[in-house]
């Protein structure tokens, strides 16, 4: 569809304004006097002058015969041949003759009195035809024709396009996102339209997201009430036992004080994993990056892990090539891969293994936990990321986990530019496998 510019539009309506009351002007004046000739010169072009002269010459050779009616009679004729009126006035201003009344059609009059050896003998009116009626009505009609015209084409393409725009914005405001705007002829308003289409989709798009975080975030904040309780639950009521005397023996008080322990450790990470969620979900700030040796952070995870890891006899081994440098942020990579070893040891069997592995491949740092578990359900591999999920049989809350330390490994390798995915070995148990891209490709 073929498009005008607003400027090229209003210049059309201005040459429309201007042309039509002119044709219909000019038609008028060719029906009324048989020529195109328009101007001032009109008025007194050489056949109007003749007859001018000719009736002045008769009037004022018949002046002594004024009052006779044969006369007045062919005065009359010669007057209705060249479209004239006239009235004669003797010298004392009496009314003498007077041709047929056309006040309504008279455009202009000639005066001049008649004078005969020094007496005045009267004064003559001459009444000349107002030709330029017809042609100034038709051009005033023409005129408002071409308002109208230009009025209706300002509407159809200006004024609908913009009140459909208003009132699109209108239910936008409702929550009606499925609005569609026509196509506009004009292109400053087309390219509106389209600007309003791409604005509508990212405002959809934006929205869609919203509530999806929304939802999200009331299933976090409601999972992880539901989490709280329990451990609070319990450390209350071994707190209530040691108060009221329940525990009396050295080793019912250190059984009791040890599971307080414990449970105030997983509500400090049930805490601290919601918090850096919330973080990860919801704070838009460039990370603190610097080169980052992901090796050393891999062996002060495993460093601080080795103790939980000693309890159940599972032997964690590691082959950490060196020369594995990433940029990026410190404290969250340790954050993320310190979840990742967590998951392994709390799944891993009592006497277990866990391979660590973490080399340089082609621009990229790749890293693998591999444990020996019971592995992942197929239910479990689709949906192992996803926050507060946890397995029936490997991921439930009696292994102590949040259900959200994948999630959040997961987004922290993801803003390093990397990615982290979830698979069971061939042989036995889960694998977590994993890339950063290697600092000197990811700053250049």
């Amino acid at each position: 569809m073929k498009t005008l510019r607003i400027r090229t539009f209003t210049i059309l309506c201005l040459f429309m304004i201007t042309l039509v009351p002119w044709v219909f002007f000019v038609a008028a004046n060719f029906l009324e006097t048989h020529s195109l000739k328009i101007g001032s010169n009109q008025l007194y072009d050489e056949s109007l002058q003749k007859d001018i002269n000719e009736a002045i010459h008769m009037i004022e050779m018949g002046s002594g015969q004024w009052r006779d009616p044969n006369w007045q009679g062919q005065l009359q004729s010669e007057l209705r041949q060249t479209k004239l009126d006239a009235v004669i006035l003797s010298g004392s201003d009496e009314e003498i003759y007077q041709s047929t009344e056309r006040e309504g059609g008279l455009r202009s009059t000639e005066r001049f009195s008649v004078i005969e050896n020094g007496h005045l003998l009267g004064r003559v009116v001459l009444y000349l035809p107002k030709s330029n009626t017809l042609p100034m009505i038709s051009a005033f009609a023409g005129l408002l024709l071409a308002f109208f015209i230009v009025g209706v084409e300002m509407r159809k393409f200006l004024l609908k396009p913009l009140e459909k725009m208003s009132r699109a914005a209108r239910q936008i405001a409702s929550g009606d996102w499925e609005v569609r705007l026509p196509k506009s002829r004009i292109t400053e308003i087309a390219e509106v339209g389209d600007g309003f289409d791409v604005m509508v989709k990212g405002l959809r798009t934006s929205y869609q997201k919203q509530v999806k975080l929304e939802e999200e975030r009331r299933f976090v904040i409601s999972a992880v009430a539901h989490d709280l309780r329990t451990p609070l639950f319990a450390l209350r009521g071994y707190l209530d036992g040691l108060e009221q005397g329940i525990a009396q023996t050295p080793e019912k008080i250190s059984k009791y004080v040890a599971v307080c322990k414990e449970k105030s450790a997983q509500l400090d990470r049930l805490v601290e994993d919601l918090f850096t969620f919330t973080k990860m979900e919801y704070w838009d700030r460039p990370l603190n990056k610097a080169p980052i040796d992901l090796p050393v952070v891999f062996q002060q995870s495993i460093d601080s892990l080795s103790p939980g890891a000693g309890h159940k006899s599972i032997v964690i081994n590691s082959h950490l090539a060196a020369d594995c440098i990433v940029s990026g942020d410190a404290h969250l990579l340790e954050r993320a891969l310190s979840n990742l070893l967590d998951n392994a040891v709390r799944h891993t069997p009592q006497g277990g293994t866990i391979n660590v592995r973490c080399n340089k491949e082609e621009g990229k740092i790749a890293f693998m936990i591999r444990d020996n578990g019971p592995g992942f359900t197929a239910e479990e591999l689709e949906r192992v990321f996803e926050p507060l999920y946890r397995g029936e049989a490997s991921r439930n809350r009696s292994t102590g986990g949040s259900g959200l330390g994948l999630t959040i490994s997961q987004r922290i390798i993801r803003q390093h530019g990397g990615e982290l995915t979830a698979s069971n070995d061939p042989e036995e148990g889960a694998s977590l496998t994993g890339w950063i891209p290697a600092a000197d490709s990811h700053l250049s």
